[in-house]
């Protein structure tokens, strides 16, 4: 090979990959956001348990795992009833235990965080239904709970971090977490429906690692509208829209893992949080009412994967829907996804605020580009197509079930009405991931 050409071709791969030129540098950088190079969201190494001087809180919470009944089960059986009263029983004569020796250490954190969520979940939904004053979360819980949420900088409530990313475990410890090598610590209901559940998620998140890696050589560019990077950006945006695909279909996949009667009736009620759907209000004792603004659940909505590609893409979920919806709906329209971000983990919501902040996006590089616009909207739409089948899965496993009544074998419940088709924090589902396709749609560059 000729040598001046050489050393154009290193120039230009040096030049494409800029400041980040090492796997050690990359990783080093994603850090800073507790981003794993390897697993994404994840943490590189989670804690198994808290310190000896939590075994309340570790103990009373594998003794729930798929065992309490959910309280709105009309004529339950008196044995399991008292069983779930005094296992609430229990956590009311708690002390409040200090969480100042793992404040130090962010994995420590994450993992109080993830068993106080949990016992908190466990606690209001098995309480019976039948009453009407407001649920008390007492403060053996709440105070810790609240405190340790303040530090990480997210909700004090279950989100999708305690369901799915730091509620995952390698079957085989062996060998690092995977797609084929995962399992869930937590269950509600103890049904494997519930486990696939996160297993599909996690599966999102896992294959979503090559998002990031795509993304994080972008951050890293000297200067993204040099015409040198060109090849390269559009080699990763044509990558993009492959991953996208495959996320679509990871997504779509759930339907052949989870039963869509067990997911609505036997687990999906116990993701509710305060007020969801119109239900009774939850007071968190011994904290003030300011610090538990946060507090609809988990939802698939808070996962940091999917709002990084809206936020590399230039996806706006700000704008309302054109034609216009109702009113009533223009709310969660323009403010779903931003009150997202509160739930997610502090660092991951600040790798999204670096993002927004870009100077230069790929979107403007690609108007300016016309070589790398269509790349650029073969990706947006590949993210358009998963949003559309997202849409199908939303309304065959909450909209439908819905309007169902409980097949033979299940235990009845009470009917959860038009507020079974809502979704995280009372908005309709529909409504919302509707208006996050058309954003979606509306990126297309003409």
């Amino acid at each position: 090979m000729n040598a001046l050409l050489l050393i154009h071709l290193i120039q230009k791969i040096s030049s494409y990959y800029g400041r980040c030129p090492s796997t050690s540098d990359s990783r080093c950088t994603l850090e800073k956001y507790d981003i794993d190079e390897y697993q994404g969201f994840f943490p590189s190494v989670a804690h198994e348990k808290l310190p000896k001087s939590f075994d309340i809180w570790e103990a009373h919470l594998a003794d729930a795992n798929g065992r309490l009944i959910l309280g709105e089960v009309e004529d339950a059986d008196f044995a399991e009833t008292e069983s779930t009263r005094e296992w609430r029983e229990v956590i009311d004569n708690w002390p409040v235990l200090t969480t100042e020796s793992l404040e130090d250490e962010p994995r420590l954190l994450q993992r109080a965080h993830t068993v106080l969520a949990w016992l908190v979940q466990h606690y209001a939904h098995s309480i019976p239904t039948d009453r009407t004053e407001p649920i008390r979360i007492p403060k053996s819980l709440a105070v810790p709970l609240v405190r340790v949420s303040k530090i990480l900088r997210m909700a004090p409530i279950l989100t999708f971090a305690d369901t799915v990313l730091w509620n995952a475990r390698p079957r085989d410890h062996r060998r690092p977490l995977s797609m084929d090598n995962v399992r869930f610590e937590n269950t509600f209901s103890g049904t494997e429906d519930e486990e696939n559940f996160y297993r599909s998620s996690a599966s999102v998140e896992l294959r979503g690692v090559e998002v990031i890696q795509i993304i994080h050589r972008y951050l890293n560019l000297d200067d993204p509208q040099n015409r040198i990077n060109e090849s390269g950006l559009r080699s990763d945006l044509l990558r993009l829209k492959t991953v996208l695909q495959e996320l679509t279909e990871l997504m779509e996949g759930v339907k052949e893992a989870v039963d869509p009667r067990v997911f609505y009736w036997q687990v999906r009620p116990w993701f509710d949080g305060n007020g969801s759907g119109g239900g009774r209000r939850w007071v968190y004792e011994g904290v003030a009412e300011s610090a538990v603004v946060d507090t609809s659940g988990p939802s698939a909505g808070q996962s940091t994967i999917i709002h990084a590609i809206d936020a590399f893409l230039g996806i706006d979920h700000r704008q309302l829907r054109c034609p216009i919806p109702s009113v009533r709906k223009q709310h969660g329209d323009t403010a779903f996804m931003d009150r997202m971000r509160r739930y997610m983990p502090g660092l991951h919501r600040d790798f999204l605020d670096h993002l927004d902040d870009i100077p230069v996006t790929i979107k403007k590089v690609a108007m300016e580009r016309p070589c790398l616009r269509e790349a650029y909207n073969d990706a947006v739409k590949a993210l358009k197509r998963l949003r559309d089948i997202h849409i199908r899965v939303a309304c065959l496993y909450i909209v439908s079930m819905a309007r169902s009544q409980p097949p033979d074998g299940f235990q009845r419940r009470v009917n959860r009405g038009l507020d079974g088709a809502r979704g995280t924090g009372g908005n309709h589902v529909a409504s919302l991931l509707k208006s996050g396709r058309d954003a979606t749609q509306n990126a297309v560059l003409e």
